[in-house]
């Protein structure tokens, strides 16, 4: 059921379009009848094919204006929203993907922090009533205070990606306080689902078991993850997306919160606070399967943490919001799409 939205009537630029989170959150807007256009360079990290299938669902009966560019280009990022001129940004580009950030840290601090630089000065010259922007869980690194708070660390992160989504963070902070520009940070804990990227953990786990080859667990599975279904991801951003950050009058300086400002800044965690044992991700992946994995079990990995379970009051206090889609459920929706995409038996 699609819930009672004070967006319509709003101009929305989705950045990172084709991605996993990009295309379900401009799907979400689009069945509430808002006006989305999508940012997308549908780069080669992965498949292009699955970026552009994704699009294909956005650009069939709705009301999508896709725009092809990098945000690292501000000039061609600053065309994009003089033609759009939106009213709202939710930013999600970015370079995905932790281990990626360790092989190829460079790439990553091109699209993570110069292209979130250019967003920020891009949206401070515009009436940009509310910048919605994606950070992630990998911002509390060696944070070992579970559940994780939003009012509690985050600067420790163990990979170059958790540094540039920290990094955003306090450069969004700076364009709020100083541009008066509306700002909020979601951050997100292990989101999976339908069309999720091929280097994510569900993705290979289903190609190897279906292949018949061994699936690499690392931590000798004594991991545990607060994983977070997609389509609860979307509503969470939309939810956000309405009510623009304000500045608190209770901050304090002399104690100053992390995830609130006198400024109009705000950071949430975005989660189902509580957290599953990843075999039980896969004992649930290989029933919905129908197949046993041949398992390979090898020690935590660098950039991993063991374990993760976000706080997840604010969120559910400010907007009502928690995230709950059993893990079972998620799986099977996942597995379902999988095989329906891959034409696989």
């Amino acid at each position: 059921m699609i819930r009672a939205s004070s967006l319509v009537g709003v101009n929305v630029l989705v950045t990172g379009c084709a991605g996993f989170i990009g295309a379900r959150t401009c799907a979400a807007l689009l069945e509430r009848g808002v006006r989305v256009h999508g940012l997308d360079s549908v780069s080669d990290y992965y498949d292009p094919a699955l970026k552009r299938a994704r699009l294909r669902g956005l650009e069939v009966g709705h009301d999508f204006g896709f725009h092809q560019g990098d945000i690292g280009d501000q000039g061609s990022l600053a065309a994009v929203l003089d033609s759009a001129r939106p009213t709202h940004v939710i930013h999600l580009a970015a370079q995905a993907g932790a281990g990626a950030s360790i092989t190829n840290p460079a790439r990553t601090v091109q699209a993570n922090l110069v292209g979130f630089a250019n967003i920020l000065e891009e949206c401070r010259q515009r009436d940009i009533q509310h910048l919605v922007f994606a950070s992630s869980s990998s911002v509390y690194g060696l944070d070992r205070g579970i559940p994780f708070s939003e009012h509690v660390g985050g600067d420790h992160p163990i990979t170059p990606y958790g540094a540039t989504k920290r990094a955003n963070e306090l450069m969004a902070h700076s364009y709020a306080h100083l541009f008066n520009l509306p700002c909020t940070g979601l951050r997100f804990f292990t989101v999976y689902g339908p069309w999720g990227r091929p280097d994510m953990v569900l993705s290979k786990w289903t190609a190897a078991i279906l292949r018949g080859e061994p699936i690499r667990v690392f931590n000798q599975g004594r991991s545990t993850r607060d994983f977070t279904y997609i389509d609860d991801v979307a509503e969470a951003i939309l939810r956000v997306l309405e009510k623009p950050a304000r500045p608190n009058s209770a901050f304090d300086p002399q104690a100053p919160d992390p995830a609130c400002s006198s400024a109009p800044f705000r950071v949430y965690n975005v989660a189902c606070g509580r957290s599953v044992p990843i075999m039980r991700c896969l004992q649930a992946l290989e029933s919905c399967l129908g197949r046993k994995a041949v398992l390979q079990m090898e020690p935590i990995q660098a950039g991993d943490v063991p374990d993760t379970t976000a706080d997840v009051t604010d969120l559910e206090r400010d907007f009502g919001y928690r995230p709950s889609t059993p893990i079972e459920t998620g799986i099977q929706r996942f597995v379902d799409w999988y095989r329906a995409y891959h034409q696989v038996s």
